[in-house]
């Protein structure tokens, strides 16, 4: 039984991302990608306005999947960019998310690379509400006359902003926490999801992007394959669901039970990739003559690599000698971690030819002169020497004038926030300047609607999606834009603000005081009720210090006595009082340990001091018990617990911890009291826009034709538009051999594929049982027995005995049942057993097989091997004995070749490949 949720991105639906689906194989649920939406749309929410009329368009998938998180037993993640894996730190860390999680190597640092941009980016630019905030509220700010805020907070409250974005620590732990395999790795899960195996394989798209097979014994094969690639590109291969050298389907993802497949881009046709580079190419060449520049936003970790090799490519060969300038916080790290992952690259991306244009004599000079930290990383390879990287727009302005001509890179993607959104305001304005989008960005954005803008003024055969390139439009017009900011606090704000925080560390001060001064007089009582229950020796030992302490007492004690008067016992002695006091002098009539000045004494005093009189020290010996025996000193046992923790902790744990909290410290230290500010500006257009398709997506042409070929008997649609899901299902229906199944759920609806079974309880008679020839099928041994259920009144369970154990009928006589056409003294008729073959034949296991008892065998595609090799006789003219194995589109197999050896033996293992069930 197999149950199907989309949570988001759903087929027939205006936002297609992000993507977030639930699938339930039987009792197992499984968790398809954990994507998050842009958390700063256009149009969004106030926090002044009311929660009951304005709900943002994410409030629904996460609370389901806020509910769902709990109960998930298992966690695929697809893609290492934010819509597919943005949301799982923070369902890791607060929705308690904790079932184990599956990504390849690439996904899982990608994925934290892309989260952990977006959250600084984010909690850099706004107040989440979520900790602590340095300063004054959050205030939204009308500019003045002149463009500026003024600088008098205004009074509304800060409310909750409606987000769920982790912390930096949140993120890291949470995809520290996924399992990474390696493509073509199955994987046998245990626990609640024994029984189910899943395997990753390359989707291409994105680094180490994965399409999951998932197979269960109860529910067949299960393919999850969303926004892939088939093509070939600079940095990477093609997806392996489609064989380029065979023009087939890969075996082992072919014809499943159910596919799972995004239907986005089914109604598009995508220009050649020549026109697209070309077209990209001649607006950068262009503009940069023209002394203006160029703003490119782009995503931060899976689709920029493929932009900076054709970049890098271009600067190399033309020897341009402008700055490409790349605006990102995480763009070293994704540099150095793929420099170091080279074996999950793929397209013509080499060691020798990206990043380097010199000789090979220079650059074997240029590797022995490499120190070994970049010799680790790849020195040789995506080596960008063109490449600059800028923390924040700041730090660009600092370096290069807003005049200099120059290619930036800058991130988010959808301009939604962070850089690409601050230098979009004040590059817009300027004539001649191009804002160059490569991806449509998600619904509600501002890249959105600067795409829309673009294709709405193009003409109709130029529009994005017919196959052309479009030419790029000259913006015009006003665009009113919202900007969050976090800025400094000045004047009365910065001075009350210091003040708060000296009171707030005064009365902090106190209170630590306070509580070091109880600790210490609660320690000084336990010490006393511990040493009760030492042993004679140690009562005798402290005794003796006292008694020693008493009669040794400093030339300033005895000075100070003597001058206090003759109204003071002379065997008074000092004690030290709390955090460095003036000491003080008591007499104790009796020993008492510990700082006990303000006990109140029995005897009635008389003047300022009472009189004291001093008696022998004398331990007396307690013991703290209940009425189950002596209590257990649970402090002791925790302090013990924590020291072994810490001892059993790795070197790379602590170095890792320490780093982190170095790393906030530093931060803390550094940040200076601010508050965030929201401000609303009206941004003059008069640059140029131009769209060039470089996501490295399926086109319609290419899911119309590969889908047909996986040739699944079950198929879902997600991610898609109501026309492209439309698009899919008409082309898929006018296929004669593809499944009319197909289902284009909603959010939130459920789709059931298979029926339940009902299982029952049955005795098999010992007659029956031994008589069955039982099979072994993967786990399972398998039979096929005839019988019939008997009903006994001793026994509640029925009982399957053999047909043959009941008695013949008169009317069934044997003479009464030879057939009257029987010829006489010939055999009797006697029916065939019942038999099946349960099992799916794989090629290339048939061939592996083959080839172990020396038979060759050969695919020609189209799920056809020949066998054979052997020449009869020895004779050169003689054909060769070859048979040919063909699987057909409903599953059955077809072997073709002449009476002869070599074809019983191919039918012999084709029938090993297989569980025979016969009926004895």
């Amino acid at each position: 039984m197999i149950t199907f949720t989309p949570l988001s991105g759903a087929a027939r639906s205006d936002c297609a991302s992000p993507l977030s689906y639930l699938l339930q194989v039987d009792d197992v649920r499984i968790l398809l990608d954990c994507g998050s939406p842009d958390w700063v749309p256009e149009n969004d929410i106030s926090p002044a306005e009311s929660d009951s009329e304005s709900r943002h368009p994410w409030s629904e998938y996460c609370e389901t999947l806020r509910q769902l998180a709990p109960s998930v037993d298992l966690v695929l993640l697809s893609h290492g960019d934010l819509a597919h894996s943005g949301l799982y730190p923070y369902a890791y860390s607060r929705w308690s998310l904790k079932a184990p999680a599956y990504s390849t190597l690439p996904v899982q640092a990608m994925g934290k690379i892309a989260a952990v941009e977006d959250v600084e980016e984010i909690r850099d630019e706004q107040d989440i509400g979520d900790e602590p905030v340095q300063g004054a509220e959050h205030e939204e700010v009308p500019l003045q006359e002149n463009g500026e805020a003024p600088r008098e907070p205004s009074p509304e409250p800060r409310a909750k902003t409606g987000r769920f974005i982790a912390t930096l620590v949140e993120v890291q732990d949470a995809f520290e926490y996924l399992n990474t395999l390696r493509y073509s790795q199955p994987t046998h899960l245990q626990g609640k999801c024994q029984g189910i195996t899943i395997t990753p394989f390359n989707a291409g798209h994105t680094l180490g992007g994965t399409i999951w097979k998932i197979r269960s014994p109860t529910s067949g094969t299960i393919i999850y394959a969303v926004h892939m690639n088939h093509m070939k590109e600079r940095h990477l291969d093609g997806t392996v669901l489609m064989r380029q050298a065979s023009g087939g389907i890969f075996e082992p993802l072919a014809r499943p039970d159910l596919l799972i497949t995004d239907a986005d881009r089914a109604d598009v046709i995508t220009s050649r990739r020549k026109d697209r580079d070309a077209a990209l190419i001649d607006t950068i060449t262009a503009t940069l003559s023209s002394r203006s520049s160029l703003l490119l936003p782009c995503d931060s970790s899976t689709r920029i690599l493929e932009l900076l090799v054709l970049l890098d490519q271009h600067w190399n060969y033309s020897r341009l000698r402008y700055p490409i300038c790349f605006l990102s916080r995480t763009g070293r790290d994704m540099l150095a971690f793929v420099r170091s992952m080279m074996e999950w690259l793929g397209g013509t991306i080499s060691k020798e030819d990206v990043g380097e244009d010199a000789s090979a004599k220079e650059r074997h000079k240029r590797r022995r002169d490499d120190d070994d930290d970049n010799e680790a990383l790849g020195a040789l390879a995506l080596r960008f020497k063109h490449l600059e990287f800028f923390p924040n727009p700041q730090a660009l302005l600092q370096t290069y004038s807003s005049k200099d001509p120059k290619l930036i890179l800058a991130v988010p993607a959808s301009l939604s926030h962070g850089p690409s959104r601050n230098l979009f305001a004040d590059f817009a304005a300027v004539p001649d300047n191009v804002v160059l989008l490569t991806s449509r960005g998600e619904q509600g954005t501002l890249g959105r609607a600067l795409f829309e803008k673009w294709n709405d003024r193009q003409r109709g055969d130029d529009k994005w999606n017919k196959g052309k390139i479009g030419s790029n439009i000259m913006m015009d017009g006003t665009l009113q834009m919202k900007m969050h900011s976090k800025v400094p606090l000045q004047g009365a704000e910065l001075e009350a603000y210091l003040q708060q925080e000296k009171e707030k560390k005064d009365k902090e001060a106190a209170q630590q005081a306070a509580l070091a001064r109880n600790q210490r007089m609660l320690e000084a009582d336990e010490d006393e009720s511990d040493s009760d229950s030492d042993s004679d020796a140690e009562e005798e030992d402290e005794v003796r210090r006292t008694l020693e302490g008493m009669d040794v007492d400093d030339d300033e004690n005895r000075a100070t006595r003597h001058r206090k008067g003759d109204n003071m016992d002379s065997a008074d002695w000092a004690l030290d009082g709390d955090e460095g006091l003036t000491k003080q002098f008591l007499s104790f009539d009796i020993y008492l340990k510990g700082n006990m000045s303000k006990a109140a004494s029995f005897f009635k005093t008389t003047g300022a001091q009472a009189q004291r009189f001093r008696m022998f020290p004398y331990a007396e010996k307690k013991r703290r018990v209940d009425e189950y025996g002596e209590t257990i000193d649970v402090g002791m046992w925790l302090r013990k617990g924590k020291a072994l923790e810490e001892e059993a902790e790795s070197d790379e744990i602590k170095d890792y911890k320490r780093k982190l909290q170095e790393e906030e410290e530093a931060k803390k230290i550094k940040e200076p009291p601010s508050k965030y500010v929201t401000m609303n500006i009206d941004v003059q257009l008069a640059c140029r826009l131009l769209f060039v398709d470089m996501e490295g997506l399926n086109d319609g042409r290419a899911v119309k034709t590969i889908v047909p070929q996986v040739n699944p008997r079950k198929m879902i649609l997600v991610s898609a538009s109501e026309s492209a899901t439309n698009a899919l299902i008409e082309s898929c229906s006018n296929i004669r051999a593809m499944t009319k199944d197909i289902y284009a759920p909603a959010v939130g609806e459920n789709v059931q594929i298979g029926q339940q079974t009902n299982t029952f309880s049955i005795s098999i008679n010992e007659d029956l049982l031994t008589s069955l020839r039982m099979s072994r099928f993967e786990d399972n041994e398998i039979g096929y027995v005839r019988g019939r259920v008997v009903t006994h009144a001793t026994s509640t369970i029925p009982t399957l005995e053999s047909i043959s154990s009941f008695p013949v009928s008169a009317d069934r006589s044997e003479t009464n049942d030879i057939p009257k056409d029987r010829i006489l003294g010939s055999r009797p008729r006697v029916a065939l057993p019942h038999s099946a073959m349960i099992g799916e034949l794989k090629l290339t296991a048939l061939k592996q097989r083959l080839a172990a008892i020396n038979i060759q065998a050969e695919l020609i595609g189209e799920g056809v091997l020949v066998c054979g090799g052997t020449k009869q006789n020895g004779d050169a003219d003689s054909l060769e004995e070859t048979v040919a194995v063909r699987k057909k589109a409903k599953g059955s197999v077809e072997l073709e070749g002449n009476v002869s050896e070599l074809y019983y033996k191919v039918r012999r293992e084709i029938y090993d490949l297989h569980a025979l069930v016969a009926a004895s």
